[in-house]
């Protein structure tokens, strides 16, 4: 279904934004920004997820390529004969049902890794973006007990053996965030020199903040461009352990990465990514793309039930209650401006996220905090006329009450009336 999508809220006159006044936190790009969908790699690495079923991760990539997400990662080919199988099954159905998503897959900075990623490219005939990781901070270097050299031979040897293959080798630095400028210069620039044409920024334990983020993104372009390389891309990965990767990821995007990364309601490992649901809402809201979200109810209830997590009922735009309502001074502004004729300033007055920009609608309730407006709109909308009897009859009903009355309920207090 194709909804006819509305403007945002600063394009109507009614709304003044501030916003956009003084300091705007994330300016517009001047660059085009890109999503990069994780669902079905960091998503399934979630402690308490589920490897779903092939078949369902393909629905979930049709979800993907219907909200115009560019790219997505389809997972870790050297994990195990059904990873492999998985890529090379879902990659085909990106090829034959010519999908607009770039396929990718990650590995570890181990030569093994990254064959097993050609091997399945060579299997279902398509390039794959190969994300090669490995830890750069000082923290995991102490852990792991490795030197900068250690990681400096492996860094090339994988990024080689990507590019020997004629694949694009995103070269990807675990905890960025946290790693130290001279060790990330020198681990970039051993990338480069083996023709990485992306660098993957990563906050892997969510300790960024949004300042942090943009720092970390301008620094890297700065060094780009003063190596000589321009038009290598920069990506950002976020996790959510502070409650910032949303923030951050948009923070990333306004300081200069052309891609950022997101998982379907954030799923991921311990808390979790930036979800890529939020990002596409909150990208349209500030005017960064223009698209039609209204798959995003089906990506997220698809993804979420493959991966055995519930959708939050008060989760922004796609969450039961995101668009709900019994309150009575929320249903009497609605209902006012539904009276004017006005859809859309139904759908803004109470609510800062446009429900028809997602396909939804604006939906009024009955419990012990409504009022006439409750009712009026409950009746109309199921097609009775809003005699003053039955009015009474539902409030009656809701103000005895200690939560939002059901339909069921609403019907039988019209039945007792």
């Amino acid at each position: 279904m194709t909804v006819n999508i509305p403007p945002t809220p600063t394009d109507r006159d009614i709304i003044y934004d501030w916003n956009t006044e003084g300091t705007n936190l994330f300016p517009k790009p001047e660059h085009t920004v890109e999503l990069y969908d994780e669902t079905l790699r960091d998503g399934i690495q979630s402690p308490s997820a589920l490897d779903p079923p092939v078949d369902v991760k393909l629905d979930i990539l049709r979800l993907i390529d219907k909200l115009g997400i560019e790219s997505a990662d389809v997972g870790l080919p050297a994990a195990s004969q059904r990873n492999f199988d998985d890529v090379v099954r879902m990659i085909r159905m990106i090829r034959d049902e010519n999908l607009g998503i770039q396929p990718a897959c990650a590995g570890r900075t181990v030569v093994s890794d990254v064959t097993r990623i050609a091997e399945a490219s060579q299997a279902c005939g398509t390039p794959i973006n190969i994300y090669t990781f490995i830890g750069s901070s000082p923290i995991r270097q102490v852990t792991e007990d490795w030197d900068l050299s250690l990681l400096i031979n492996r860094t090339r040897e994988a990024v080689r053996a990507g590019t020997s293959e004629g694949l694009p080798v995103a070269f990807v630095t675990e905890d960025t965030i946290r790693s130290d400028p001279n060790d990330l210069k020198e681990l970039f620039q051993a990338a480069l020199d083996e023709g990485a044409t992306c660098l993957c920024l990563c906050d892997t334990v969510g300790h960024a903040t949004p300042a942090g983020a943009a720092n970390l993104v301008r620094w890297t372009r700065d060094f780009l461009n003063s190596r000589g390389f321009e038009d290598v891309r920069i990506d950002w990965h976020g996790h959510n352990d502070r409650g910032l990767a949303l923030a951050n990821a948009l923070s990333a995007a306004s300081a200069g990465a052309q891609r950022v990364h997101g998982t379907s309601i954030g799923i991921g490992e311990r808390v979790g990514n930036a979800a890529t649901d939020q990002l596409l809402v909150n990208m349209w809201l500030l005017g960064w793309i223009e698209r039609d979200l209204s798959a995003l109810t089906d990506y997220c209830s698809t993804a979420s039930k493959a991966l055995g997590f519930e959708v939050p009922i008060n989760y922004p735009a796609v969450g039961r209650d995101a668009f709900r309502t019994a309150t009575g001074v929320h249903a009497s502004a609605i209902l006012k401006a539904e009276m004017r004729g006005d859809h859309d300033l139904a759908d803004r007055v109470y609510s800062g996220v446009p429900a028809a920009a997602i396909g939804r609608s604006q939906l009024i309730e009955l419990g012990p905090m409504s009022g006439r407006s409750n009712a009026i709109f409950w009746l109309r909308t199921h097609g009775i006329e809003p005699e003053q009897s039955k009015i009474d009859a539902l409030l009656a009903a809701a103000k005895q009450s200690n939560r939002t009355i059901t339909e069921q309920e609403c019907l039988q207090a019209l039945d007792n009336a």
